[in-house]
């Protein structure tokens, strides 16, 4: 009886609290100065999207509203057609995301689960391409693209100007890193596994589809995060390697917006903010993904 009551009491009892001392008062003031920091921008852009142009004209951008509206949420939405460019958005960034995680995927697997005298050289190789500035290359590359004739798979005839273009260009700078992160990742699966299945008679090809592969899910679906959001947010490629308005990703459309003689900054603002949802949309449902991803094959490697 006297067990259960002393049982009971000491569960009854309050946690004492960790006594806050000043480094730790220091580290959260400077970690919600920084937070504010990086919203600071956000939040005066969208502060600046829901107000009327003749009212920031008159008054000024630092002054007190008259109006709050969505309108020019409204208007950008229409005016630069931002569904079609939406879809444009998604027939390059679909199928450069898969191309270069399968790709990338396959070389991580050659160079991590086979020993041979130029597999860190030729890894070295995938990297090295994400070290070159993407405006060295630009000019001949620029070029390429004019000479090569794709008649009947693109509307222009050639490589340029066109989704393929942006595709390919995508897939050749990203699947590097990508490369390097799961080439990492898989050095840290057991080599029992593989040596089961080379032993029961599994092809190579089994080997990297069923085995490898399956067990490679969380770094893919980090990668498959980030590249995502890069993909999207380019801006670079798709302005010098596009040329017809109507072919253009969701970043470049937004100079649809801006006219020749007069530009509405709120309307411009709202635009902005329109096209970073889908963003922040995979961000936040693949939060997880994405923050074990910044420290995937940190362990070995």
């Amino acid at each position: 009886m006297s067990t259960t009551v002393d049982t009971t009491a000491a569960t009854a009892a309050p946690k004492e609290r960790t006594p806050l001392r000043p480094g730790r008062i220091l580290l959260h003031v400077f970690l919600v100065g920084m937070s504010l920091a990086w919203l600071a921008p956000l939040l005066w852009a969208l502060y600046a999207a829901m107000r009327p142009y003749g009212e920031t004209s008159e008054k000024g951008y630092v002054s007190w509203p008259d109006k709050l509206s969505f309108e020019n949420f409204t208007n950008a939405f229409t005016q630069s057609d931002m569904t079609h460019y939406f879809v444009n958005t998604l027939i390059i960034a679909v199928p450069a995301v898969l191309l270069t995680l399968f790709l990338s995927s396959m070389v991580a697997f050659y160079v991590s689960r086979f020993d041979f005298r130029v597999n860190i050289f030729l890894l070295l190789v995938f990297t090295a391409g994400n070290l070159l500035p993407q405006q060295v290359i630009i000019t001949p590359l620029y070029r390429l693209y004019l000479l090569i004739d794709i008649p009947g798979i693109t509307m222009s005839g050639k490589l340029y100007d066109s989704a393929l273009g942006l595709v390919l260009i995508h897939v050749a700078f990203q699947s590097g890193f990508c490369a390097f992160v799961l080439s990492n990742y898989m050095r840290s699966l057991p080599h029992e596994l593989t040596e089961a299945a080379l032993v029961d008679g599994a092809s190579v090809w089994r080997l990297y589809w069923q085995i490898v592969l399956p067990l490679c899910k969380p770094a893919m679906a980090a990668l498959a995060t980030l590249l995502s959001i890069w993909i999207y947010n380019d801006f670079f490629w798709a302005l010098v390697l596009i040329s017809t308005g109507e072919n253009m990703p969701i970043t470049s459309a937004l100079n649809n917006l801006s006219g020749q003689y007069f530009t509405d900054p709120n309307l411009v603002a709202a635009g902005a903010l329109l096209t970073a949802i889908p963003t922040l949309v995979v961000y936040f449902a693949l939060q997880r993904q994405f923050v074990s991803g910044l420290t995937l094959g940190a362990n070995k490697g």
